[in-house]
């Protein structure tokens, strides 16, 4: 099976349906059941037999792929760059096309496309909300996805304090850096990328790891590839970020019934992941 592509034009700001259409060059089924078992573990469930999910943003399809591996009665794979529904309709084309799995275009911040896919019992979205430039707007229709009883995974990026309580300059250094990717693809390709991957394997052996063995690996970590995530990284954007309190405060806000029931919290600038449980409908 061949990997086919839209003709649109390129945009000004990063495709990453471009950086996950050299992903699924190197898929197996090693990167679909590391995908299978992360969901799992973090949702602290063994299946998804009789449950919807919903894959807001979902770049490759690996992880829509992966809660139709699980039994998901039903998926449904949005995203708003054409290439990664692209992406996704290869993964569905290669499951066999189940009718119980749709890929479509569209973004989170649509309200109207929202309400019309209904509720669903898990609703997923992995590193893609603080990319929408309405990271807020974005969770909260999030939110409004989720059924009695049902889940909201979210990741999002870390916001790092400085000793004053406020936004760390890092942030405002790699806003600059995400700009200049997005202004110049050559100065990106060529010059950040090189330089932003030295950096971040020079920081695994400064831990005291290998670094060939850090790459060799990464498979492991949700089936991912390191080079895909590095790109999206260092030319992300939109590109906002949030404290683990102020992700909290917010979805309580939008949703009282929802309650915190797992997170994965990281020290840097990576992604903090929250597991957020609606209480069942009340039906007294």
């Amino acid at each position: 099976m061949t990997l086919s592509f839209p003709n649109c034009s390129d945009k000004k700001t990063y495709s990453f349906g471009k950086n996950w259409q050299t992903f699924l060059k190197s898929y197996d089924e090693e990167r679909l059941r590391h995908a299978a078992l992360s969901l799992r573990d973090f949702l602290g469930i063994s299946d998804l037999k009789n449950m919807s999910f919903l894959d807001i943003g979902c770049g490759s399809g690996l992880f829509s792929y992966a809660a139709h591996h699980l039994g998901a009665s039903r998926v449904v794979s949005f995203d708003i760059d054409p290439f990664s529904v692209e992406c996704c309709l290869y993964l569905h084309r290669m499951s066999g096309s189940p009718s119980t799995w749709t890929v479509r275009e569209g973004s989170i911040l649509d309200k109207e496309l929202m309400h019309g896919l209904g509720k669903f019992d898990v609703v997923y979205s992995w590193g893609v909300l603080h990319h929408t430039g309405r990271m807020w707007d974005a969770i909260a229709n999030s939110v409004d996805m989720v059924t009695p009883s049902g889940y909201l995974y979210i990741a999002l990026y870390n916001k790092i304090l400085a000793r004053h309580g406020k936004a760390s300059w890092i942030h405002d250094f790699w806003l600059r850096v995400k700009k200049s990717y997005n202004r110049h693809p050559w100065l990106g390709a060529y010059v950040l990328e090189p330089a932003a991957m030295a950096a971040y394997l020079a920081m695994v052996i400064a831990r005291g790891e290998n670094p060939y063995s850090h790459v060799k690996n990464y498979k492991s970590h949700r089936g991912m590839s390191w080079r895909t995530d590095a790109t999206d990284w260092l030319a992300g954007y939109p590109y906002e970020f949030a404290t683990v309190e102020e992700v909290f405060l917010f979805v309580r806000s939008c949703a009282p019934d929802l309650e915190l029931i797992n997170i994965k919290v990281t020290g840097g600038r990576g992604l903090n992941w929250f597991l957020f449980k609606k209480k069942a409908a009340d039906n007294g």
